[in-house]
């Protein structure tokens, strides 16, 4: 899952990454509406954590942007104005959902994964392939019905496998959906990954790796 947390105020936003990132995802930053706006034309994001007093584009301007493009992601607005006109007036520009600050961080963690699979792009809750089974819900993993223990890196690396199964995704594709735009291109971090995950799912291999094309899930294994 990759967010997009627009928030000015630069130590909260890096607390709110922080702690996004600790639970496995991909998040990008951006402290002014404009910043936001150009991240928004070149990256895909699942979910945008919109401040609202926003400097540069003003956040009620920018929720109204996004929520004209054609490829819609979802907003939840995280902002200090939380009286029942503020959430009603930001609900009316469009966005998905609204959570005043100051706020539970596990509460914000479960709304951005409710959003995310509001999407209507959003497959099956349960991912199924060559015998593992992976429900992004309640964060678990097994294989032939043996529960696996992965890290929150490792799984989900799996989830964006699984979810392109039978494609294969690249490093750089991987680097984007499981890292974030700071990842460097450069590292092994996916290669390290890859193996510690193979080795969690045991033998057969079900991670077939194509040099210049990138890994996927071999649907053909039992």
């Amino acid at each position: 899952m990759r967010v997009l947390v627009v928030e000015d105020a630069h130590a909260l936003a890096a607390v709110v990454a922080e702690g996004l990132r600790d639970q496995g995802m991909a998040v990008d930053l951006a402290h002014d509406g404009l910043e936001a706006a150009a991240k928004l034309d070149v990256n895909t994001y699942d979910v945008v954590v919109l401040d609202r007093d926003l400097p540069g584009i003003h956040g009620d301007t920018l929720c109204q942007m996004i929520t004209e493009r054609d490829d819609r992601v979802m907003v939840l607005m995280l902002t200090a104005a939380g009286s029942p006109g503020d959430r009603v007036s930001g609900l009316s520009l469009g966005a998905d959902d609204y959570l005043a600050k100051p706020f539970h961080f596990p509460e914000l963690v479960l709304r951005i994964r409710s959003l995310a699979r509001r999407q209507p792009s959003v497959r099956a809750r349960t991912l199924r392939a060559a015998g593992v089974e992976l429900d992004p819900l309640r964060r678990t993993v097994t294989r032939d019905g043996r529960q696996l223990d992965l890290s929150v890196k490792e799984f989900a690396l799996l989830e964006a496998l699984l979810r392109a199964t039978p494609a294969f995704l690249s490093t750089e594709d991987l680097l984007e959906q499981v890292w974030d735009e700071h990842a460097d291109p450069l590292t092994n971090t996916v290669t390290v990954t890859i193996g510690r995950l193979r080795r969690k799912l045991g033998n057969p291999s079900i991670i077939t790796t194509t040099p210049g094309v990138g890994y996927r899930i071999d649907p053909s294994v039992p």
